[in-house]
């Protein structure tokens, strides 16, 4: 690094640190001591004593039972959540007791962040907004469904292996259980996410644009596990997958796959997956779009060819508009990244400090690198990436940024560790031709431009204009 260099980043390091020291309010050692909860004097000396909080009737006179119990009827509490009263000061009430969620917990009744749901209701997007870290709790992972979310008791449900193999098998949801598992954190995407993006920015917030991926750690046994116990006779090549649901949802696997990564998850997160996410089990591919890892895993048929179902021919192809043709069989999901603060429909409340930060993913491996252009791509400084960075999970880079308070257009840009670096839009339309109307563009991963204007207003904008 060059004296000049380094003096740069001293300076920039300089102005941050007082950025930083603004943050907050700065109150006298008055002030602070009028915040000293009176009830230290004796500890807790409002509290009820033992014998009052476990005698009986006592209970409710100690604590005020009635003054806590739940409204869960109340349209006020969020999704999730379970209304409570609100004390003026919760150091001289007793908090309810453990056991009234039932014995599954609620969020707080403050947090409300949800999926949003499409208008045909078949998908719903993760609020990657308001996230931290990068797992995705289970009650807010992306939703895509093509014959709604069936209810399936695991105790009759069995999946099928045949085919050609040597021992056609059957398998519950207990037997699966029995194998050696494995837990592995992942990222899932569907291909269709930013699709309408391709040619002009339509959608306003990064739920909308991005919200069709999320990461969880999954858990389960790999399929080649259950494919040696089968055995495979000569000319295996492709496995149809298929679901339990209504659309009787089919795609076509190369057994390769099958016999590497590819696992058969029943538990997401430290819990059996959610209905919604494939209950009781679902095949998983790795880095692959997310309509291939079939929820409601019912059968899997060893063939020597492909299927060519609906869902890989006439959908989830890529239209390449140059040759008027269609790509297929195109699964992996390539590095993309997207900021997601500041981003769209939020609001900077002035020039100063902030940490640009957001996620980046490749289905080819570890991100290697994520950069980050405050002045719409012209300039790129390297953003820090927060650890774990792990093969096919996203991860959570962070940037240093004192805003001036002038238009600016932030952007991030991911390399993977094969050196597959995110494309402009111009470089995906020059590769495939414009997409003007009809079908998603699929695999759509160029890099995305948030627009701050001098209110401190975020929109999405489109690099083209």
């Amino acid at each position: 690094m060059s004296t000049k260099d380094s003096d740069r980043d001293d300076a920039r390091a300089a102005a941050i640190e007082e950025a930083l020291g603004g943050i907050g309010q700065r109150i006298s050692e008055a002030e602070a001591a009028s915040e000293v909860c009176e009830c230290k004097q004796g500890m807790f000396a409002l509290a009820a004593t033992r014998r009052q909080l476990f005698g009986g009737a006592g209970l409710v006179a100690a604590v005020g039972m009635t003054g806590v119990l739940p409204r869960t009827g109340a349209a006020k509490a969020p999704p999730g959540a379970v209304e409570y009263p609100v004390p003026a000061d919760s150091t001289k009430e007793q908090g309810r007791m453990m056991g009234e969620d039932g014995g599954y917990g609620s969020r707080s009744q403050f947090e409300s962040d949800v999926r949003w749901a499409n208008p045909t209701r078949t998908a719903s997007f993760a609020p990657l907004q308001n996230g931290y870290g990068v797992i995705t709790p289970s009650g807010l992972h992306y939703e895509r469904h093509h014959g709604g979310i069936p209810t399936i008791d695991p105790a009759r449900h069995r999946l099928v292996l045949h085919g050609l193999v040597d021992r056609p098998m059957k398998y519950s949801l207990a037997d699966l259980k029995r194998f050696p598992t494995v837990s592995r954190t992942y990222f899932m995407e569907c291909s269709g996410t930013t699709g309408s993006e391709i040619m002009k920015a339509r959608e306003p917030t990064v739920q909308r644009t991005h919200g069709l991926v999320s990461t969880s750690e999954w858990t389960g046994v790999p399929l080649s596990t259950l494919l040696r116990q089968t055995g495979l006779k000569p000319g295996a090549a492709w496995v149809l997958a298929e679901g339990a649901d209504a659309a009787v949802m089919t795609r076509s696997v190369p057994i390769d796959k099958c016999l590497s990564d590819a696992l058969v998850v029943f538990a997401q997160n430290g819990e059996a997956i959610r209905p919604e996410q494939g209950y009781p089990m679902r095949l998983f591919l790795p880095g692959w779009e997310g309509n291939i890892s079939i929820k409601w895993l019912r059968r899997l048929e060893v063939s020597d060819k492909p299927n060519y179902t609906r869902e890989e021919t006439s959908k989830y192809t890529d239209l390449v508009t140059k040759t008027g043709k269609a790509r297929m069989f195109t699964f992996t999901m390539e590095a993309k990244s997207v900021i997601t603060f500041p981003s769209g429909d939020m609001k900077l409340p002035g020039a100063g400090f902030y940490e640009i930060t957001g996620l980046a993913w490749s289905g080819r491996g570890k991100i290697a690198r994520v950069e980050v252009s405050t002045d719409s791509g012209k300039n790129w400084s390297l953003a820090a990436l927060q650890d774990p960075v792990l093969p096919i999970c996203q991860t959570r880079f962070r940037f240093p940024w004192i805003w001036d308070g002038t238009p600016a257009v932030i952007q991030s840009r991911a390399t993977d560790e094969t050196g597959y670096s995110q494309p402009t839009h111009q470089q995906l339309i020059e590769e495939r031709g414009p997409l003007e109307s009809g079908s998603l563009f699929y695999h759509m991963n160029a890099i995305q431009s948030w627009a701050i204007a001098r209110d401190g207003s975020v929109k999405n904008v489109h690099p083209l204009g």
